[in-house]
């Protein structure tokens, strides 16, 4: 592999790992909004539906491109 494959191989593993930690701080934020709410609203529901699916998605991603964050 050329060298700026594997430098720009690293920025997108990077920036795959930043994307994975700040959806995973805002569907966290979304789930505790949801469960101190009395009757949670659709719009909340759906946006919480919304964040697990790109939060599950990014996973995938990761594990694909065989990413971690140790």
């Amino acid at each position: 592999m050329s060298m700026r494959k594997k430098v720009k191989r690293q920025e997108v593993n990077k920036r795959l790992l930043q994307d994975i930690f700040r959806i995973k701080n805002e569907l966290a934020k979304i789930q505790d909004i949801i469960e101190i709410s009395i009757e949670p609203s659709e719009i909340g529901l759906y946006e919480l539906k919304i964040a697990e699916a790109k939060y599950f998605y990014l996973l995938r991603e990761a594990r694909h491109r065989g990413v971690s964050a140790r």
